[in-house]
């Protein structure tokens, strides 16, 4: 036991982490095909590679990418990889989530902060630059082939998740960094203002910059009822929820308090951007754009299940189109996601912010940055009509 006390929790970190990284270079080196090829390639790098070309998939023959555009055509037997998520990435990318939360924490307990509520507010701008950031490579997508591009592989990757939560986590990072500096030498009173200011700087930025390609492009489109229904709808969702809860079971909220809002206020602009762009994109603009593609096996379970389900209602009702057209099929997602962010609520009490409410406040903002960061990229994807 005295033995386990003196371990460092950082230097474990940091070892266990060294360790992983240096256990996957070494089994790509010795085994290339089974660590490389088999896993690395076709479920991490495979993926992003594919997307940064804009193809449908890309497939590994001989050792070297070959893309495919019109249909994946592999040839039997190739490692092939498409561009979005698989039930294995997504696993990947919630273990690596994990990590890297612990490793903030140690970072924050190191410079004494993240402990307050106003931390977790000052973070939401660069929630939303996140999503806005990631529409600016789907604008890039949707150019005609003979279109100049301002990013060109390798450069574009860095827009593209999951290497775009990395390009978020470090600008972010510089400016928690830079407002720490100006607070602490006496320039300014408050970092958790300055960490507000620069995230909302560069949303704007990021925001102007897609308007700009609306006025200047003709595969960039602009569609201001997508954004004023999505958030218009969350905003009423929330309200709803929220009211439920209050009424019914206040116990739910009690330890969150009003970070709870935003917590179901980021699911639920998730779930309503699902249920928009896949079910009514197409009624809320003009003819010859297509409804929205869920990326995520979740959004397509959820939404096979509305399908279901609205098969079923048809098969009593003996409609075979009333219910899906009156429903739709991504109502699922939406209930899912304002489930589980209840559920978050209701767990994060008030022993858990006694205890560590520096722990608790990140993992919060982990949760409202996983629902905030998707659903603004739905969001504006069907706004921009790209």
């Amino acid at each position: 036991m005295s033995t386990i006390q003196r371990i460092d929790p950082e230097r474990g970190w940091a070892t266990v982490v060294g360790t992983v990284i240096a256990a996957l270079v070494v089994g790509s080196v010795l085994f290339p095909k089974v660590v490389w090829d088999g896993f690395l390639w076709k479920y991490l790098w495979g993926p992003v590679y594919a997307d940064a070309h804009n193809a449908a998939c890309v497939a590994l023959e001989g050792g070297e990418p070959v893309l495919y555009y019109d249909g994946c055509g592999a040839p039997a037997g190739a490692i092939v990889s498409e561009p979005g998520y698989t039930l294995v990435s997504e696993v990947v990318y919630a273990v690596t989530l994990v990590v890297a939360l612990i490793g903030v924490l140690f970072m924050l307990r190191r410079f004494d902060i993240g402990d307050e509520p106003r931390f977790l507010y000052g973070l939401l701008p660069f929630m939303f630059f996140g999503g806005a950031l990631r529409v600016v490579e789907d604008a890039f997508d949707a150019a005609p082939a003979e279109a100049a591009i301002p990013l060109q592989y390798p450069w574009n990757t860095f827009l593209i998740s999951p290497v775009i939560y990395f390009t978020v986590f470090f600008v972010t990072l510089g400016a928690l960094f830079g407002g720490l500096y100006l607070a602490r030498t006496g320039r300014i009173e408050s970092y958790e203002r300055a960490l507000t200011a620069a995230g909302s700087a560069v949303l704007a930025v990021t925001l102007g910059y897609l308007g700009v390609l609306a006025v200047t492009k003709e595969w960039v489109h602009f569609f201001p009822q997508i954004t004023v229904i999505v958030l218009g709808a969350a905003g009423i969702v929330t309200y709803l929820t929220w009211q439920a809860i209050e009424a019914y079971a206040p116990g739910i909220n009690a330890g969150t308090g009003r970070i709870g809002l935003a917590v179901i206020f980021a699911h639920a602009v998730d779930g309503v951007a699902n249920v928009v762009g896949i079910d009514w994109g197409g009624e809320l603009r003009p003819e010859g754009f297509n409804d929205l593609v869920p990326k995520h096996p979740i959004n397509d379970a959820m939404i096979g299940l509305g399908e279901s389900i609205s098969g079923a209602v048809a098969g009593l009702t003996g409609n075979a189109v009333v219910p899906a057209e009156v429903i739709g099929t991504a109502w699922p997602f939406l209930l899912l996601k304002i489930a589980a962010a209840v559920g978050v609520v209701w767990l994060f009490d008030e022993t858990i912010f006694e205890e560590s409410p520096r722990y608790a406040i990140l993992l919060l903002i982990a949760i409202i940055a996983v629902g905030l960061g998707p659903g603004t990229r739905d969001m504006l994807r069907a706004t921009f009509g790209i």
